[in-house]
């Protein structure tokens, strides 16, 4: 693997209707933390505006953090456009409330990974370490 170039960059997305977004900045401050380059989109994002920013920033990585319910839209919303705009390569995981129940066809859909409540922030920045360049081909 060769070496990367520059530290990882997330987009950190708060999509849909969701107004409770302090759990995603908890997420975005422990990445830039931990070195990320992190671009925060803010909140009622579409999947349109979020792969828009993703592509334009050059984003490693999409963190998508939903609580309303409609994760399974969503989620496959930002997967098809990332296709469609030939920036499959840019991975894609998120949190929030999401019953266990789905996480099997959001994976299947093509997200990297889920955290549920009570995941750490030391788990989910060792993630994206592990990751986000491996999965990219960097």
């Amino acid at each position: 693997m060769g070496e990367a170039a520059g530290p990882i960059r997330v987009v950190v997305a708060k999509p849909g209707l969701d107004g409770h977004d302090r759990g995603a900045k908890v997420i975005a401050r422990a990445l830039r933390d931990a070195g990320m380059e992190v671009i925060y989109t803010g909140l009622h994002q579409t999947p349109e505006q979020i792969v828009g920013t993703a592509i334009q920033e050059d984003a490693d990585a999409i963190g998508l953090s939903i609580l309303s319910g409609a994760h399974n839209t969503l989620f496959a919303a930002v997967i098809d456009l990332l296709k469609e705009r030939d920036a499959a390569d840019i991975l894609v995981f998120g949190g929030g409330i999401i019953p266990e129940a789905d996480i099997p066809a959001l994976k299947e859909k093509g997200v990297a990974e889920i955290f549920t409540p009570g995941a750490t922030t030391q788990a989910i920045v060792d993630w994206v370490r592990g990751n986000v360049r491996q999965s990219a081909g960097a």
